[in-house]
């Protein structure tokens, strides 16, 4: 009952992001263990959009970590537990509660030990910022508690890169690079501290290498030019060859041929979906503090109320005209979707 639960949502999901994003590709999927216990470690811009693409987009039904925040309306935790979602707890959310964390990471390493998969995203929090953040301790608590508990577990480590051209946009396009996987015992060291600066240390350096990595040093003069350079940001390696090599050795995107016809159809939709449209403009968006969640509220817009209202059109063209007039309605809104999002 609980997979075909998990099934249907992340079919649900993955055909509205099929809508919602231009262009999802997906590389080195064949790294992902399959019979090992996996912990995925990605870099994090997009809130809770990373999420679903990493779920939707692997061969795992992953349990995912995520900022306790999201769990303060019961039926929203209720939900989002049925999700395989659990809690984590940051400094912000108040010093009393970081003691959870440790029941959490508990329940993390029985996951482990039934071969299951989780994802953290380890820089902490998320930024829009082209650059691999620190990592934050946690995850090294959860391996080497796994390890500690379990030495003889094979626990793998799977790099993960989430790349966007404008995380902030609709519609985008995003890129998924998973790395190798890495043993967890190789870290397993004497000096635990050390251990830990190596693990941290090796998981930045392979996140840096499957998305974009710009230096802090001169950061935005590196992005603008980068920018006025039209690189491939859905190419980690290519851009960041870029960089290395003082913008020497760079490929510009190509601009689509059916960009001048893009904002007449895009028009088209909004007035096919005026109500969303309006809800999202007036109520929802000005009230996003975060701008990082601006995709994240813009989806669930597009995944909750955009289905009911086409559907209640259809309906309502069936009932006073005919079948045919509403499934016709059905198709002609999907085309322009498609069109508008896709093209």
């Amino acid at each position: 009952m609980k997979k075909a639960w998990l099934f249907s949502v992340r079919s649900y999901i993955k055909l509205g992001l099929f809508f919602y994003f231009k262009r999802i590709s997906t590389h080195n999927e064949r790294a992902i263990p399959l019979d090992k216990p996996v912990l995925f470690l990605s870099n994090h811009q997009n809130a809770l959009l990373d999420a679903l693409i990493i779920a939707t987009n692997s061969k795992r039904y992953a349990y995912f970590l995520t900022r306790a925040a999201v769990f303060s309306n019961p039926i929203i935790s209720r939900l989002l537990k049925s999700l395989q979602m659990l809690p984590v707890y940051r400094i912000r959310d108040g010093w009393n509660n970081l003691s959870n964390n440790s029941a959490i990471f508990d329940t993390c390493v029985k996951l482990f030990n039934k071969n299951e998969a989780i994802v953290i995203f380890p820089e902490g929090n998320h930024n829009f910022q082209r650059s691999v953040r620190p990592l934050s301790k946690g995850f090294t608590r959860i391996v080497f508690a796994t390890l500690e508990k379990h030495p003889e577990m094979d626990l793998q480590l799977l790099p993960v890169g989430l790349n966007y051209i404008n995380a902030e946009k609709f519609p985008d396009s995003v890129s998924l690079f998973y790395g190798e996987s890495i043993k967890a015992q190789d870290f397993i060291l004497e000096n635990k501290n050390e251990a830990t600066l190596e693990l941290r240390k090796c998981i930045q350096y392979e996140l840096t290498k499957l998305t974009t990595h710009i230096p802090p040093e001169n950061y935005k003069e590196t992005l603008l030019k980068l920018n006025e350079l039209n690189v491939d940001f859905l190419n980690p390696k290519q851009v960041n060859k870029t960089i290395s090599s003082n913008y020497t050795k760079y490929r510009s995107v190509n601009s689509s041929r059916f960009s001048i016809l893009k904002p007449f159809f895009k028009g088209l939709l909004i007035l096919l979906l005026f109500a969303p449209y309006l809800i999202w403009k007036l109520a929802l968006q000005p009230k996003i503090k975060e701008i990082e969640f601006m995709s994240t509220f813009r989806f669930a817009v597009a995944l909750t109320l955009v289905p009911f209202w086409v559907l209640a059109l259809v309906i309502l063209l069936t009932i006073n005209f005919s079948w045919i007039i509403g499934l016709g309605f059905l198709l002609f809104t999907l085309s322009i979707a498609l069109i508008s999002v896709k093209a």
